[in-house]
């Protein structure tokens, strides 16, 4: 009952609030972003896996120089990747750089807490993640999630998906604020938001 109808209201009313209320913040930001690049575009969007693995365009403050996603990796590192700007190292820091994504849960594509949407292409592509892995995406993707809370960056993705999974099958209001509390307790201490190792584990998903 609650993953199924009252996540997603709370999740409009809240996101709707967190919009109206901070306004004057993103209003802030995207001068901030703009200022320093005025030839960049304030929102960067990039195509996630979402719910069922369809395809979505999630939104965030742009934090890197523009097109960096196809130079390097295209993955973003640590805070010594030079394609990261000024402005933009302080809204990862802070996470204010996810803001925008209050939007994609207005508009059905994200939840406030689910799993962290991978990219098309990182770690794999849909077709090859498993059977048993796909169960995470009967959720909506979140903001923060049960992962997230449990290492973040430092978390292997073969791992990752275990924790997100075990969130769908557990996924209730009470676990939901647990996840909450623990991600404004990490975000003010900028934790495990290094990628310290290996974020992938070749051939474990099959």
């Amino acid at each position: 009952m609650y993953a199924k109808y009252i996540k997603r209201v709370l999740d409009f009313i809240m996101s709707l609030l967190v919009v109206i209320l901070f306004s004057w913040l993103y209003l802030i930001i995207a001068i901030a972003v703009k200022i320093e690049d005025p030839r960049g575009t304030v929102l960067f969007k990039q195509d996630r896996l979402g719910k069922n693995g369809k395809v979505y365009k999630m939104y965030k403050f742009r934090s890197m120089k523009m097109n960096s996603e196809h130079t390097g990796t295209g993955v973003y590192s640590d805070e010594k990747d030079n394609r990261i700007t000024k402005v933009g190292m302080f809204l990862r820091k802070t996470s204010l750089d996810e803001l925008p994504q209050f939007f994609n849960i207005i508009k059905g594509d994200m939840a406030l807490i689910g799993f962290r949407s991978p990219l098309t292409y990182h770690p794999w592509p849909w077709e090859e993640y498993t059977e048993e892995q796909r169960k995470m995406f009967k959720m909506r993707p979140g903001i923060t999630g049960w992962a997230q809370v449990n290492g973040r960056r430092t978390v292997e993705w073969n791992h990752r998906i275990e924790l997100n999974v075990w969130y769908a099958e557990h996924c209730t209001f009470w676990l939901d604020l647990k996840i909450f509390f623990l991600t404004i307790f990490k975000v003010f201490r900028n934790a495990d938001n290094e990628n310290l190792g290996e974020t992938v584990v070749s051939g474990d998903n099959e």
